[in-house]
């Protein structure tokens, strides 16, 4: 909420991958964003289950959130911390992380974490918090094993249950705590705990229904009375990467999806249950979904459940002897997300632009782009490319993609327009490569130089507008001058990008003759430089009066239609603004009315 809190949730997120820092606009401006509304920015994230980090008085978090407050076992973490860094609390979901990002906190900041969670004190240990790799099945119950255990009673734990073995145990006692990957039933005296130790291999025709096999993979888990959230990786073979059947399976089951190619699921040849050769003729392995189970789980796992059928798909279940690191199972699926940075200043980006940045491995662009990044960076692999480098670049980030990273590439403005978007699906097109195919491939906007220069200077674009690039290094120039003639005779507001540089001189007086013949000279021009940046200058001048000597390529220009106006701001500045009829639509609604009243007044008068 402060300058100095500020500095203490920047220390915190340093700490915690993925932590976004937000700040109260007009105190901490330099925040990763900003808010107005204090108790609605924390009731939105609370909603959306987001742990809550209150570098604040926790009163403030308690007044914000007790009026949303309802199901304890939804509710994300929510901390307070004091500004200095010295007292960190766990006010809600403690047994649901904020007990662990407690103690993760305090051993970042050096100080102590104020844990009051009965079972954690008592035994060091929360029954309903397993750690990574398990799943409580039932935590209903730990609530009820947790209150014997504190007046008194003993349990019987399984040997797998590593974390829990310091409990107050018997052989004979009432409460089993239990490891399983089979759905607990009706065993009303057990805790029963989940490894994540389950692999489910897919196999499914080109474009097969999601819904098909979604509903294959429940089936078979439930015949076997297999539980859903023991179940740690959705595997296939590398062809289907793309397929969007076996990504809503991994969805369904919240599981990652993994890949392997197909020499390594044929080397599971000799353990199948069920090996085909019409299979292996069509991918080069004898069997897909069970090749892949068996792969996922290792040497010393187990197939639990042979190949089952559907009519396009296939799925078979292997179990490892206890919980595996999806991380370390076949390949990922890569993705490259495009990124638009908007002009340069980081508050003129989008969120959606920030968490694509903060969720990538490795950042691919042109260095000046790159280091606008600034903090943002951190941590990650930069790609660093020359100005001009566009198919390098974009064929650069596609190849880190296909090898399963998540990669960002990184492009000022917007994507789209006159930057990366178009070189890299011509890329695609081009070169049809199969693992560039295979990669998820999103675009994500930015605010362009044509945006940001209108909302500096009032509405110029506030009516019918197209954009225009002079630069003829990739179009030929009697196409730009066709397209800047029938510019100016449709009476467009014109854009121009890339009006200048140092070797092309002469182009910007040429669109500067074009426009000039079809509208007057007092037409306002918009000459925005260095948008975005500490250099940033907008500045209004007329067609007439428009010095092409004085543009460079850090400039975009808006030129005005016949209709675009600009008057004085009582600063001495100017607004421009291109009207849209709102005036003769006002005078028409107007009149209108006044034509109505009066034929109503006769009519009373008759």
């Amino acid at each position: 909420m402060t300058r100095r809190g500020l500095g203490t949730a920047r220390w915190i997120a340093e700490g915690l991958p993925g932590a976004e820092v937000l700040g109260r606009a007009g105190r901490a401006d330099d925040a990763d964003a900003t808010f107005s509304d204090t108790i609605a920015t924390l009731r939105s994230l609370f909603a959306a289950g987001r742990p809550i980090v209150g570098v604040c008085a926790a009163g403030i978090l308690v007044r914000a959130l007790g009026p949303v407050l309802g199901d304890k076992r939804a509710e994300p973490p929510v901390l307070a911390v004091g500004e200095d860094g010295a007292s960190v609390v766990p006010l809600l979901g403690g047994h649901r992380g904020a007990n662990a990002l407690a103690r993760e906190i305090a051993d970042t900041l050096e100080s102590l974490p104020a844990v009051t969670t009965a079972s954690d004190l008592a035994f060091g240990v929360a029954l309903d918090e397993p750690p990574a790799g398990w799943t409580l099945a039932n935590p209903a119950r730990a609530k009820q094993v947790a209150a014997g255990l504190l007046s008194g009673e003993r349990v019987r734990i399984d040997p797998a249950l590593h974390w829990l073995q310091g409990l107050p145990q018997a052989a004979e006692a009432p409460w089993h705590l239990a490891a399983s990957v089979e759905t607990p039933g009706d065993r009303t005296a057990a805790l029963v705990y989940h490894p994540r130790a389950l692999a489910v291999g897919v196999g499914c025709e080109r474009g097969c229904d999601p819904e098909e096999l979604t509903q294959l993979v429940r089936d078979t888990l439930a015949e076997a009375g297999l539980a859903e959230a023991a179940v740690a990786a959705v595997v296939s073979l590398d062809v289907k990467m793309d397929e969007p059947a076996v990504h809503d399976a991994a969805v369904m089951l919240g599981a990652p999806a993994r890949f392997f190619d197909a020499a390594r699921l044929q080397a599971e040849t000799p353990r199948l249950a069920t090996p085909s050769e019409a299979v292996f003729r069509e991918v080069g392995c004898h069997g897909v979904a069970e090749g892949a189970a068996l792969a996922a789980v290792g040497a010393d796992g187990r197939l639990r459940l042979a190949k089952r059928k559907s009519r396009r798909a296939t799925c078979a279940v292997a179990e490892a002897p206890g919980p595996l690191d999806a991380g370390a199972i076949g390949r990922k699926r890569g993705s490259m997300t495009l990124v638009g940075l908007g002009p340069g200043d980081p508050v003129m980006g989008t969120a959606e632009a920030a968490h694509a940045v903060d969720r990538a491995s490795d950042l691919v662009g042109y260095s000046l782009y790159l280091d606008l990044l600034g903090d943002r960076a951190g941590g990650k692999t930069r790609h660093d490319f020359q100005l001009g480098e566009e198919e390098a670049r974009a064929g650069h980030a596609l190849d880190l993609a296909a090898q399963g990273r998540d990669v960002a590439l990184i492009c000022s403005g917007d994507p789209g327009i006159y930057a990366m978007a178009s070189p890299l699906f011509e890329l695609l097109a081009r070169e049809n490569r199969a693992d560039w195919n295979r990669v998820a491939v999103r675009v994500v906007p930015g605010i362009s130089a044509l945006q940001a220069a209108a909302a500096r200077i009032g509405a110029p674009i506030g009516h019918d507008f197209c954009t225009i690039s002079l630069s003829d290094l990739l179009t030929p120039w009697d196409q730009i001058q066709r397209r800047l003639q029938a510019a100016a005779a449709g009476d467009f507001v014109v854009a121009l990008y890339n009006p200048v540089s140092r070797r092309r001189t002469w182009q910007l007086g040429e669109a500067q003759a074009i426009l000039s013949a079809h509208r007057l000279g007092d037409t306002p021009v918009v000459i925005a430089r260095q948008l975005g940046r500490p250099e940033e200058r907008v500045t209004v001048t007329t067609l007439a009066e428009l010095d092409p000597a004085r543009i460079d390529m850090l400039t975009v220009l808006l030129i005005g239609a016949s209709t675009s106006r600009a008057i004085q701001r009582g600063d001495g500045g100017q607004w421009v603004y291109t009207p849209r009829g709102y005036a003769a639509k006002h005078t028409e609604s107007g009149g209108h009315a006044a034509k109505q009243t009066s034929n109503n007044q006769s009519g009373d008068a008759a």
